[in-house]
């Protein structure tokens, strides 16, 4: 043990270094990334076809290279998984993370050895750096990490055999082994693919573990928590793993889920740390215990452009590198990374909080949001709503979705359908204070809701227990990375789960 703890320290440090040269120096550090990423890629099929060799600067790539997404690259990817390489990276890649996409079409994003070692393993090291630098007193390394991973498939094509998963999944599965020492259940339960069997066989291997940690999104650890102290017979997390310190999450707004965590830990001194990471890389950590924005990492290998969201659609879309975005607009985030991503629409949307160092939150994704009536609704807006309404109802908020319902004399309303983990003390007040702190926050919501005019008061379902753990079931999304949308532009999901409900 002093060994490796010996090794973790002088990793950390390292890493803390560099996380501080690419504070002071963002704009020099992505320069870095930007033509190391030309200089592998420029003999690529893609790179010839894109003239890599000849660009100079970011501004050539954003001139020479259109806005890709996955449909724009599946042509080459699946080449790629069929063996062949050279395609979109310069080094062979066999691993391809299962995007948990909402739709039944599923991506498969490559994944190489660089973006491994330099985007999630790094991540990985960076996450406990900061833990650990603000928490001088920490014992993290006396017990062990529990994370919530997926599971892989093997692919055989000919004779060729590639991979595909959760990159939780992959990312496990090729762990070094400094890392692996900390890391629990062993990987033949942490890689299962049979969800519920999985869970219970987690839950018996942890519930007598020293567990120091947690890794996961948040709705499904919630699942594994409860089912733990459910085999125990007890109450709170404390009474299981009395030096648990720190809850790294992400994969979903943590705002629903945070009163539930507090109440389950019963400990004080049980962080929360906040990541963004997502089948294309990983992008941001909360570095601050203050403070629930995140440091936009910016040494993983991969190249950052944003492009407004009030651009989006345009003829000449207006993308901007990091040197001139601002604070306080919704951006949705390009991406090239050292996994053969160039240009790649990645679908979600941040805002930055702050320019030095240039920290952000997520504000939602391109797809998810309701903008039918022109209310510009995003899922930033509605995850605070819930989290207002239930603090002052006492309610507590297992999962929700929300899409536009058109009136017969012709207004509308968001209906939402809400899974109550403990229902609200007065429920017409919680859907009134819904409303209200929606008007607070987007002025646009609250000019549409104006004498109902063209919006009138949300129309609110209280579902039964399991509804959504349901729909997820019966959709083959149970567990990993896989969560509910908020919110909907259209009713079909919302009716999907009506539907599965009715079942």
């Amino acid at each position: 043990m002093p060994i490796i703890n010996s090794i973790a320290s002088w990793l950390m440090k390292k890493r803390m270094h560099q996380i501080e040269l690419f504070m002071k120096y963002p704009v020099d550090v992505q320069q870095d990334v930007f033509h190391e990423l030309i200089q592998n890629g420029k003999e690529t099929e893609f790179g010839r076809k894109h003239g890599f060799a000849h660009i100079g600067s970011s501004r050539q790539f954003a001139q020479q290279v259109p806005l890709q997404d996955y449909e724009s690259l599946k042509p080459l990817i699946e080449r790629t998984r069929r063996g062949e390489q050279g395609l979109l990276w310069n080094s062979d890649i066999k691993w391809f993370a299962k995007s948990s996409g909402t739709t039944d079409k599923s991506k498969f994003i490559p994944v190489s050895e660089e973006s491994l070692d330099g985007c999630h393993y790094n991540a990985g090291r960076d996450m406990v750096t900061l833990h650990c630098v603000n928490n001088p007193d920490t014992q993290l390394f006396t017990g062990k990490n529990l994370a919530l991973g997926g599971s892989f498939t093997t692919d055989s094509f000919d004779n060729y055999q590639s991979f595909h998963g959760d990159v939780s999944a992959i990312i496990i599965q090729n762990l070094p082994m400094w890392a692996e020492y900390f890391r629990a259940p062993n990987v033949d339960i942490a890689l299962m693919g049979e969800w519920e069997n999985k869970l219970e066989k987690m839950a018996d291997s942890m519930m007598h573990e020293n567990v120091t940690s947690l890794a996961g999104v948040p709705s499904w650890m919630l699942v594994l928590l409860k089912r733990i102290l459910e085999k125990r017979n007890l109450k709170t997390i404390r009474e299981i793993w009395p030096h648990l310190e720190v809850y790294f999450h992400g994969g979903v707004s943590f705002t629903p889920y945070r009163e539930q965590f507090r109440l389950l830990f019963d400990n004080d001194k049980v962080n929360y740390l906040q990541l963004y990471s997502a089948s294309e890389g990983f992008f941001g950590i909360q570095d601050e215990r203050v403070s629930d924005e995140m440091l936009l990492m910016l040494d993983y290998g991969i190249y950052y452009e944003f492009m407004p969201m009030d651009e989006m659609g345009l003829i000449q879309d207006k993308i901007l590198p990091l040197e001139e975005v601002k604070t306080g607009t919704d951006y949705a985030l390009i991406i090239s990374t050292n996994a053969g991503l160039w240009r790649y629409q990645l679908g979600d949307t941040i805002q930055f909080t702050n320019l030095n160092p240039y920290r952000f939150r997520i504000s939602g994704r391109t797809k998810q949001f309701i903008n039918v009536f022109g209310e510009e609704l995003m899922v930033h807006n509605a995850d605070q709503a819930i989290a207002a309404a239930c603090e002052k109802t006492h309610a507590l908020v297992k999962d929700y979705t929300a899409a536009p319902v058109f009136m017969s004399e012709g207004a509308g309303a968001h209906e939402w359908l809400i899974e109550f983990e403990r229902e609200p003390n007065n429920f017409d007040f919680f859907v009134a204070l819904l409303d209200e702190s929606l008007k607070k926050q987007n002025s646009d919501y609250e000019a549409k809701r104006y004498n109902n005019f063209v919006l009138h008061a949300p129309i609110v379902r209280k579902m039964p227990q399991n509804t959504f753990y349901n729909w997820l079931k019966r959709n083959n999304k149970l567990g990993g990375q896989y969560k509910v949308p908020r919110l909907n532009n259209n009713r079909t999901l919302l009716e999907n789960v009506l539907k599965t409900n009715a079942a």
